[in-house]
């Protein structure tokens, strides 16, 4: 039995839209809060007296909690049905911003990135379950395709909201505001909650959870090779997105002389194209035996993009066309990326596999900064392209490698 199994492929296409529709919100959230810090880090900065380092260690905070709180949040949302872990992490993203608004010191940035960090990590448990068991297995990977698209445009969405607050205003009003935007969204789902309800009970009579054989393999999938071969998958891919998000743009500003007022088109530029390229890619992903060879071609292209980027002269205002180019080279493989780990997921552990697979995203990402902020601090701009070409480039051999690990151990898909 897979993951989706228990979905009833009798459910309406309204039905499944309007879940969709709700989860992709959330998720977009999820994405904006991630990204609401980085763009104001040239005010941040000097309101703090900070280096490019230590202001990447308050991202990689952010991610470490939200790494452990996401392989945990699996396990609530299996006992628990996905909806009300979902409302406690927005409420938590909410908080975050407004917490990040008043910080008067260093350590209060920390302190916001850990409640966001732990708002973050139950998102990837809840949305995919509540994917996988409610939405008919037809349109599986069309629910991917705007879930990708969602994060991405709320990754898009997060500059062009608080840059121009901060240039207004002050970088204390953008981040309050984002809190903001997320208790709105926090409302909008519960007005709908009937829409995210899920009969926990059905779910683990239809899975075998709840039973004494169950209760006993609890930890099973861990076993799985597959599972840890898509964790490292997911952990090379957030490097690249970090990377993207936070330094890669400058790091092209230095290399190319591109003006400041074309440095925060390319993140957007690049979100946008990604969604784009989502969109096509979830209708690729119809024909389940090409998965790997969409995600090796994605990537493939992403990675040549890169190498453009570090290697090639020409002028500045190419660079954001460039930035959309390897967006949406990356958004094609999105949805074959994500149907990787539903091929691999058994049918009782859907939360506890996401939750795992995706803590690979959060270790990535608190990772990647400090690295790559290293790097920015020495100077180093085309290392940091160069780098980012690399970890595209071991995406490809990720993905074959997550093919061989599941016809090692057969799990039905």
């Amino acid at each position: 039995m897979t993951a989706s199994a228990t979905a009833s492929p009798q459910r309406s296409l309204g039905a499944d839209a309007q879940l969709i529709g709700l989860v992709g919100l959330a998720h977009a959230i999820s994405h904006f809060s991630q990204l609401i810090l980085p763009p104001l880090f040239p005010w941040i900065k000097d309101a703090f007296a900070l280096t490019y380092t230590e202001l990447g260690a308050v991202l990689t905070m952010f991610f470490v909690v939200s790494c452990v709180v996401q392989a945990a949040s699996g396990f609530l949302v299996d006992k628990m049905g996905p909806r009300p872990v979902l409302f406690a992490g927005l409420g938590l993203l909410a908080m975050s911003g407004f917490v990040y608004a008043l910080a008067q010191a260093y350590w209060m940035l920390f302190l916001a990135a850990a409640l966001a960090g732990i708002g973050n990590g139950v998102f990837h448990p809840v949305d995919y379950t509540l994917f996988n068991r409610k939405v008919a297995p037809t349109r599986l990977g069309h629910a991917y395709s705007v879930h990708g698209i969602t994060g991405s445009l709320g990754w898009a969405l997060a500059p062009i909201f608080v840059v121009p607050l901060a240039i207004a205003f002050s970088w204390r009003v953008a981040l309050a505001s984002a809190g903001g935007v997320a208790l709105l969204v926090l409302i909008v789902l519960w007005i709908y909650r009937r829409v995210l309800e899920l009969d926990v009970k059905e779910v683990h009579k239809a899975t075998g959870q709840g039973t004494q054989h169950a209760a006993g393999g609890e930890f099973d999938f861990l076993r799985i090779p597959a599972v840890w071969m898509c964790f490292g998958f997911f952990f090379v891919y957030a490097v690249v997105i970090s990377v993207v998000q936070t330094f890669a743009p400058t790091a092209a500003a230095h290399l190319h002389a591109v003006p400041v007022a074309l440095v925060a088109m390319c993140l957007t530029a690049y979100m946008v194209a990604s969604a784009g390229g989502m969109l096509v890619g979830g209708f690729l992903v119809s024909d389940p035996s090409r998965v790997e060879r969409i995600v090796a071609i994605g990537f493939g292209l992403a990675a040549t993009v890169a190498l453009v980027l570090a290697l090639a002269d020409f002028p500045a205002w190419l660079v954001p066309v460039l930035f959309g180019a390897m967006g949406f080279a990356s958004g094609i493989a999105g949805p074959s990326r994500d149907l990787l780990v539903k091929r691999s997921t058994p049918a009782n552990a859907s939360g506890r596999v996401y939750g795992v697979v995706y803590a690979g995203l959060d270790i990535g990402q608190a990772t990647a900064p400090l690295i790559f902020g290293t790097l920015m601090d020495h100077g180093q701009y085309r290392s940091v392209i160069l780098g980012l070409a690399v970890v595209q480039a071991v995406l490809v051999a990720s993905a074959f490698n997550v093919q061989r690990a599941r016809r090692t151990v057969l799990v039905p898909t």
